[in-house]
């Protein structure tokens, strides 16, 4: 959620009642993941929250490449109002911060900042990799450090060290694989994706300890390859 900077937001349709209405939907978050967004009076997902408060938005990794299906992709799902007066200067510091260009039409009278109190999120990392997050645990967590980082330290290991990515699968999973692509990348470990005798699988590895930036994924990941390299 972090990471990524647009959605789909699917409201309940006033018009066909009962039946999803989806959008693109540009968001912030404040400091509890609760999604802000930025929506006009005359868009029909405004007036189907003013209707029925009842929505999801669905995020998915941005910059991920290969089969969409083994990226990661996340669905929250809760109530969308109108944020109060006492709590909208905040907000629209964190939106504005996040959109500077809103700027030009945040003033506009038709304009309103709305917020999703979350009451559930889905969260699929991948292929075989999914399950349900509870909104405590959502709205406490920090993102990952490596956020930022991720799309360059994917990019260099599955242009450069796609041996090793083998080599990683099989000593750490047990599996044996003809290719392997890195997918995912945190503090606590990696996701990969693997061609084997048996098809598409995948797999998540977890690092020796936890790391804090870049340069500690790289010392880590040397430490594993030694270790898959002496068997």
């Amino acid at each position: 959620m972090h990471s990524s900077r647009i959605g789909s937001l699917s409201t309940l349709s006033r018009k066909q009642p009962g039946f999803p209405f989806g959008s693109l939907m540009p968001y912030a978050l404040d400091g509890q993941g609760r999604p802000i967004f930025l929506v006009s009076t005359m868009a029909m997902h405004t007036q189907n929250l003013q209707a029925d408060p009842r929505a999801s938005l669905f995020v998915t990794e941005p910059g991920a490449s290969g089969d969409p299906l083994g990226s990661s992709r996340v669905t929250l799902i809760g109530s969308v109002s109108r944020i109060p007066e006492p709590e909208l200067e905040a907000a629209r510091t964190v939106y504005l911060t996040r959109y500077p260009d809103s700027k030009y039409w945040v003033d506009f009278d038709d304009f309103s900042f709305y917020r999703m109190d979350v009451l559930d999120v889905y969260y699929v990392g991948g292929f075989g990799v999914m399950g349900w997050v509870a909104a405590s645990d959502y709205s406490q967590a920090q993102s990952d450090p490596l956020v930022e980082h991720k799309s360059d330290i994917m990019q260099h290991m599955n242009a450069d060290h796609k041996e090793a990515l083998i080599l990683l699968a099989k000593r750490f999973s047990g599996i044996e694989a003809q290719e392997a692509e890195m997918t995912s990348i945190d503090r606590l470990g990696f996701h990969l994706r693997l061609k084997t005798q048996d098809g598409v699988k995948g797999t998540r590895i977890a690092f020796l300890r936890e790391v804090s930036d870049p340069a500690q994924a790289r010392e880590v990941f040397v430490e594993m390859v030694q270790q898959a390299r002496r068997g």
